[in-house]
This record gives C-alpha cells, sequence and structure tokens, in this order.
C-alpha cells in the first residue's frame, strides 16, 4: 500500500555540501529533558477510570502474601517502600502494605503517539515516575516527545502532549521528552541561551518559544542521535514553517491549551453506522468503502490516510485497538477491565480517526517545506561560534520549581 506520511532522512534536509551531522539537534535548541516515566506494573494505568478504581479495590482488600503478589514487588518498589507523594498530587505516603483508604483520583496521561490512559499517580505504585515532570505540568504546559528512531520507517519524528506523558514508543526505544517550560506558569522557556537572539538577528525579529517548537514539528526529522531540526534564517521560510507548525501543533493537543477540536473539512466526520459488540475481537479496514470494522460495528468514513498513518513504521489505529483487546494473565490486576467495550472508548475511537487523517494531510505539506530547507541555513557549527553551543550546565538541569511544601514519606516534608 501507498505510504501517506512524509518520510523524509537527515539527509533530506541537509543544505547542499553542509553534513547531516551539521544539522541541529533538537537536544541542542531544547536542552533540558527527562527519561520517559518507568510505572513498573502495568495494571497502574488503563484507558478508563473505572477499571483503575476496581483494581485499586482489588488490591486493597488483599492482604498479606496476597497483596504482594499483586502489587508485583521491584527492586525500586515494595509494599513497604518508603516514598513521598508525587508533586500536586494527594495520596497516602504510608507504607502501602497498610493502605486501606480509597482510590486515588485518576490523572489523564499521554500514552505512546496519538493515546490517552488513565493513570494512579500513587509514588507507591511506581517505579520511577520522573518527580521533575510532575512539578511542571499545568495548564500552560506543552510536552514535546522524540520518537523511538526505525531506519526507513514512515511517521513524524517529534509528537507534542498537553497530559504527561509516558514517553512509550511503537519502535520499543523510547525518546526524551522535554518540557516547553522549565517552571509552572509557562515561564522559563526550555530553550537553548542565545539561541532566540541568534535567529532574531538572521530573521529580523525574535522568534517566541511558542514559535520555536511550532517550527520544531514541522520539520523535525528522525536520525541515530536524535530529532534533526534544520534551522533557517530565511524570514519567508521561517515564517511558513511556524505557521504550518502551529496547524500541527493543534491537532496534536485536540483542543487543549485553547485550541480547536478537530474537525474534517468539508462536513465529513466519522459516524458509528452499526452498533459495536460487547466486545469486540477483531479490527478490520475495508478500502473500497472507507468502513472500519470493529468486530461486527462498523465505522464509516475512515479515510484511508488515516487507516495507513503510521508512527516508527507502525500503524496507530490497529495498535490503539490492540491495546484495549489484549488478553491478560488470570488472576492478576491486568486482567482486571470493563465487562463491556466503554461507549467513551468508541468516541475516543472517532476523535482519533480524524486527528490522523488530518495529520496525513499536513504531512504532505511538511514534505514540501522539507524540499525547501536549504535556504540560509543555521547549523550546529553557526551555535558553536555564536556561544550557543555548547550550553551552560544550568541548561540541562531542572530549575527550582518548588514553592510549596511536599509530602514525603510517612507524612512527612520533603524540602528541595
Amino acid at each position: 500500500m501507498r505510504r501517506v506520511n512524509a518520510d523524509v532522512s537527515p539527509d533530506d534536509v541537509s543544505p547542499p555540501g553542509t553534513s547531516p551531522d551539521d544539522v541541529p539537534l533538537l537536544d541542542d535548541l531544547m536542552p533540558w529533558s527527562v527519561p520517559p516515566p518507568r510505572w513498573g506494573r502495568e495494571y497502574v494505568a488503563a484507558p478508563d477510570r473505572g477499571t483503575l478504581r476496581a483494581r485499586w479495590e482489588a488490591l486493597t482488600a488483599a492482604g498479606g502474601a496476597e497483596r504482594e503478589a499483586l502489587f508485583r514487588p521491584s527492586r525500586a518498589r515494595t509494599p513497604r517502600s518508603a516514598v513521598a507523594a508525587l508533586p500536586g498530587q494527594r495520596t497516602g505516603t504510608g507504607r502501602l502494605a497498610r493502605e486501606g483508604g480509597p482510590c486515588p483520583e485518576p490523572v489523564r496521561i499521554a500514552h505512546g503517539p496519538f493515546d490517552t490512559r488513565w493513570l494512579l499517580p500513587d509514588h507507591r505504585l511506581l517505579d520511577a515516575a520522573r518527580p521533575e515532570l510532575w512539578r511542571v505540568a499545568d495548564e500552560r504546559q506543552v510536552f514535546a516527545v522524540e520518537q523511538g528512531y526505525v531506519p526507513a520507517a514512515a511517521g513524524p519524528a517529534l509528537l507534542v502532549t498537553a497530559p504527561l506523558p509516558d514517553g512509550r514508543s511503537p519502535a520499543g526505544r523510547p525518546g526524551r521528552i522535554r518540557p516547553l517550560y522549565r517552571r509552572p506558569g509557562g515561564r522559563e522557556p526550555n530553550v537553548a541561551p542565545g539561541l532566540t537572539g541568534l535567529l532574531g538577528g538572521r530573521l529580523g525579529w525574535e522568534p517566541a518559544a511558542e514559535d520555536l517548537l511550532a517550527w520544531a514539528v514541522a520539520v523535525a526529522v528522525p536520525s541515530p542521535a536524535g530529532c534533526r531540526v534544520p534551522l533557517t534564517g530565511d524570514p519567508r521560510l521561517w515564517a511558513a514553517g511556524v505557521e504550518l507548525g502551529r496547524r500541527v501543533v493543534e491537532v496534536q493537543l485536540r483542543g487543549a491549551r485553547g485550541g480547536r477540536r478537530p474537525r474534517l473539512p468539508g462536513g465529513r466526520r466519522p459516524y458509528v453506522r452499526a452498533a459495536l459488540p460487547v466486545w469486540p475481537d477483531a479490527l478490520a479496514y475495508d478500502a473500497g468503502e472507507e468502513v472500519l470494522h470493529v468486530g461486527s460495528g462498523r465505522v464509516a468514513p475512515v479515510p484511508a490516510e488515516a487507516w495507513e498513518y503510521r508512527v516508527c513504521g507502525v500503524r496507530v489505529l490497529p495498535l490503539w485497538f490492540e491495546r484495549r483487546t489484549a488478553g491478560a494473565e488470570p488472576g492478576t490486576l491486568e486482567a482486571v477491565r470493563p465487562a463491556a467495550w466503554p461507549q467513551e472508548w468508541t468516541s475516543e475511537l472517532l476523535e482519533l480517526i480524524t486527528v490522523l487523517a488530518l495529520l496525513a494531510a499536513l504531512d504532505r505539506e511538511r514534505a514540501a517545506l522539507a524540499a525547501r530547507l536549504g535556504s540560509d541555513p543555521v547549523t550546529r557549527t553557526a551555535l558553536r561560534a555564536a556561544g550557543v553551543l555548547p550550553h551552560p550546565p544550568a541548561a540541562r538541569r531542572p530549575a527550582s520549581v518548588l514553592d510549596h511544601r511536599e509530602e514525603g514519606p510517612e507524612g512527612q516534608f520533603a524540602l528541595l
């Protein structure tokens, strides 16, 4: 089948006579990054909140050895671990072995590419939750998530999310997570010191951090070293790339951060044409009829571009379905799931189809933009000459953002 995603190699965006290694990395532009969280146990996240509450009740109703077995201890966490609460979360800090209270309120997270889940934000359950990300996750924050590198695979190299992302990649090689802001409230952009001034001298105006992220989303390409983001000093090309990137970001954020909910042009929108069964067991696509078969249910119209859309070479729609229907070992907390397919999953599926169709069209524009990127390049060599590289060490470390007390283990307060 024909690929519909832009699939551009670093060589395609290198100016004539310039080595691909001289094309800036996203790491050069947004120096503070955090590894993806490691939850340590799959049952702490689920596509719906009700499942998490049922799992919590099953865990806390068990005692002794049964609770230990359900918990699944690791080197980082056991039911007897003393752990501080996650920043901004009101959860218990006593030993989980003694816990019998109500379920923590689940929070929405971004789960891999174009998927969302609910998470139990209880630090006692999570091996490596990355508290530094939780401290800056607020209504202003946007996270840039690098995708794993897969040679010759179709798909975007860089995605953005409003919820805190888990950084999972279909490639199995999670990339770094880069918050746009280093402090809550949209303060202190995560931008290399001196970069916007250098670009401003070439463009005639100093770009905002949001514009830099939009540009990166529009032009980023994968490489073994990480996302490469070709820069330009051409004002017209920069403006075109930022405008395109803003549209891509708005679609990926799905109405968050003041944007519009995604809608297909011309009044087209996918509908459920035949009701989904109690529990669909297969997903299939009819290109001729533009119909997505969800078990015995039917959704249409579904553009071929949405069905074919890939990240790291993996189709997104089948992956989304598989994550909701894969079996689990009986007797485990992962096996606790809804008795029937929830209506909210169907609504999420309809929106995902719309998002992927819109992104496929924007990817064609991204490919056309990539063909123009040789104009007035700003290379890594230029960044070094201007003193933007190497970064000062502080730019790679989290900012000190603690302006309130955080609860530590056993109800004590942690001070940073």
